[in-house]
């Protein structure tokens, strides 16, 4: 099998149930095995360490094929001499907290995920004291995998070397270590060691790996969190997907507050790296207005800062952290791993940039570690529920001056033919050149080519771009009011008018 096809960006991913008409397995303990053993190897090299010096811990989400995938995993490490500790259920970002708290201080760690995906998918996302991985990483312990004899873990490690490694409750320290901010920052209130006595707040876990949200968190600081639904861990998720974006996600915790009257809802993905919320009046707090928000609870720490994110936020983003905030937008490309690369690259340089976020609810935050934590993000909106409710405010009027949302559509093109992206790249170069001789204003992009319209006649704007993997070229339209989405997509029609392998049906 072809190890190399199981990688993902900076992320291992692959089929790991059967069952799914046309996937077939293709990460199974066996091979996660050799990956848990390329793992330390490279991991060695980068420390300098032997790897009987390098203590790694492994965590995992619900998904049902995780347990075994973490046996032949932490096989793979054992075989090398290295140490494992078996973290049991976490979520990505406490995988890395594991190498920071004084409890662990791990040397690396891998946590088994894959997000949001269908039950039968699965996947190994690693970490060391840098943080995650980048993609040359993980083609270089895909590449070490490759070249293991197929029975090489299987005639070095038994089950029962597997079974009697340490164990370590990192979600009780992760969940205290963030208790323990909101109880700092909300100390002034005088509630003591209840600051959220009176707060009504419900969480959906999806059945994914966030229950600890509650009785972690929440509870013990004197929240009411009656109503909140999915805790139990289930990776069939018979629920809902647990994914932020997804509309059935979002509408079900949507009805949990309002059916429990409740002050804030909030929703994470499977391994907890992303989250959205739902303000008391069931208004969903995703994409550009999540972004919104975490931006207004840091621009009275930041003034002036440099805010980050994906190339699809919208103009009335821009217009709320510039014009109302005070700050500065960097739109920048697509991938959480780029908006926080850039951010850290912006930080070294003396650009203080305080948070790096996409519209699919991957935050990063300076203050922390430059990580994306769907939980430390519901840490900070918590804290701005209570300090706006103990001056008689909502967490709403933090977003108040935020334009709504009007019309918006996406739209797929797909490219036939071989070499799509030098077609692709040969669409975006006509479609900006048509763009200028309309006289189109553009602004700056940093992937495809973006559209501002502020006229009269038509109001929004239109993002083309090239998908980086697939032959795609997705068209992201936002019409400023009423009517003006049909005039945009018109306007789009006419600047891809005549390429022969562009299909466009998807515009009518």
């Amino acid at each position: 099998m072809d190890l190399m096809k199981l990688q993902n960006g900076s992320d291992v991913r692959g089929v790991a149930v059967a069952g799914v008409e046309g996937e077939n397995v293709n990460l199974t303990p066996e091979i996660a095995s050799k990956i848990g053993c390329a793992f330390v190897s490279w991991l060695s090299g980068k420390t300098k360490k032997s790897a009987g010096e390098l203590t790694i811990g492994v965590g995992r989400d619900s998904r049902v094929s995780g347990p075994a995938l973490a046996d032949g995993l932490i096989a793979g490490m054992l075989s090398t001499g290295a140490k494992v500790v078996n973290c049991s259920m976490a979520t990505t970002p406490a995988m890395f907290m594991s190498i920071v708290f004084d409890q662990s201080k791990y040397d690396g760690s891998a946590m088994i995920t894959a997000s949001h995906l269908p039950y039968n998918r699965n996947g190994i996302k690693f970490f060391d004291a840098d943080g995650g991985l980048e993609h040359e990483d993980i083609t270089a312990i895909l590449e070490i995998a490759s070249k293991l004899p197929e029975d090489y873990v299987a005639n070095t490690v038994n089950n029962a070397a597997v079974k009697m490694i340490p164990t370590f409750d990192l979600l009780g320290v992760y969940g205290a270590y963030l208790k323990d901010k909101i109880a700092a920052a909300l100390a002034g209130l005088g509630k003591g060691d209840k600051p959220l006595a009176g707060l009504h707040i419900v969480v959906d876990s999806g059945n994914g790996a966030s229950g600890f949200f509650v009785d972690k968190i929440l509870q013990p600081l004197g929240a009411d969190t009656s109503g909140s639904q999915f805790l139990e861990p289930d990776g069939m998720f018979p629920n809902h997907i647990p994914n932020p974006e997804n509309k059935q996600a979002m509408e079900a915790i949507r009805s949990a507050v309002l059916n429990n009257k409740a002050d804030l809802g909030l929703i994470f993905d499977t391994d907890v790296d992303r989250m959205s919320a739902v303000l008391s009046d069931g208004s969903e707090v995703n994409r550009d207005s999540i972004i919104a928000m975490i931006s207004a609870i840091l621009a009275p720490e930041y003034p002036g800062s440099t805010i980050i994110t994906d190339s699809v936020t919208s103009d009335r983003l821009t217009y709320f952290l510039q014009d109302v905030l005070g700050l500065k937008h960097l739109c920048y490309m697509r991938g959480y791993k780029n908006v926080i690369n850039k951010q850290k690259e912006l930080n070294a340089a003396g650009t203080v940039a305080p948070l790096a976020m996409e519209t699919s609810g991957h935050g990063a935050l300076k203050d922390n570690y430059f990580l994306d934590d769907g939980a430390f993000l519901a840490v900070k909106l918590v804290i701005a529920l209570a300090q706006a409710a103990a001056t008689g405010k909502k967490l709403d009027s933090l977003i108040e001056k935020l334009p709504p949302l009007v019309e918006e559509g996406e739209y797929r093109f797909k490219i036939a033919g071989e070499d799509f992206k030098a077609y692709g790249q040969g669409v975006l170069d006509e479609f900006k050149k048509r763009a200028a001789a309309a006289g189109y204003e553009m602004p700056q992009s940093y992937e495809g080519v973006r559209l501002s319209f502020k006229g009269e006649d038509v109001q929004g704007w239109m993002l083309l771009r090239l998908s980086l993997h697939d032959p795609v070229m997705p068209l992201n339209i936002e019409g400023g009011r009423k009517g003006d989405l049909p005039k945009l997509v018109e306007i789009a029609k006419k600047l891809t008018d005549g390429f022969d392998r562009l299909d466009r049906s998807c515009l009518k």
